[in-house]
């Protein structure tokens, strides 16, 4: 039985996830976690995206991606396709990489926007790999929180800071307030 076919819209923004295959890590050093990023400029100079936000977790990633030229299954293709050929060479190994094909679901509206940027940033203090996301270096988190950070061409934060109201400087600050209390409220609940 073949596989549904991906719907893919202009200008709409999915959250996109990928897994290590038997969950085994994509990223075994910083190094690893560069190409990655490498790629994503490799691949953006060709076929244009926007991500509003990224992580990148020891055995998965989060991206959430927006195409209007290239359909989102072809920009993922060429991106893991691209760091499966890196890893297996680096690593010496064969086989897939990624367990399976990429998740992703279309997002709705103001809300979905902000929930799942919100839900990328704080996957690293969900894992307890860090307190606070900002301690987290790989994702998108940093361009967020700081206002003159070097943005690479494919990020656009202004997709979800463009929900808050008020100057720049103040939708930052609404934003990683928002963040800070999400995180404060699910740290809470873990404790009872």
């Amino acid at each position: 039985m073949p596989r549904p076919k991906r719907i893919w819209i202009p200008d709409r923004f999915y959250h996109i996830v990928c897994r290590g295959n038997r969950r085994d890590p994509l990223f075994r050093s910083a190094a690893d976690f560069e190409a990655f990023l490498h790629i994503l400029h490799q691949i953006h100079e060709k076929f244009p995206f926007e991500l509003a936000s990224y992580c990148l977790m020891t055995n998965h990633f989060h991206l959430q991606m927006r195409s209007k030229e290239a359909s989102i299954s072809k920009i993922m293709s060429l991106i893991n396709k691209r760091y499966a050929n890196y890893y297996n060479t680096r690593y010496r190994l064969t086989g897939h990489v990624f367990e399976k094909r990429f998740y992703d679901k279309m997002l709705e509206g103001k809300e979905g926007m902000i929930e799942v940027s919100r839900y990328i940033h704080l996957n690293p203090v969900k894992a307890k790999m860090v307190k606070r996301p900002e301690q987290y270096p790989w994702s998108s988190y940093y361009l967020y929180m700081y206002r003159n950070s070097t943005h690479p061409k494919f990020m656009n934060v202004e997709c979800v800071l463009d929900f808050h109201v008020g100057t720049v400087e103040e939708t930052r600050r609404l934003y990683c307030k928002s963040l800070e209390m999400v995180a404060e409220l699910r740290s809470e609940s873990l404790k009872q």
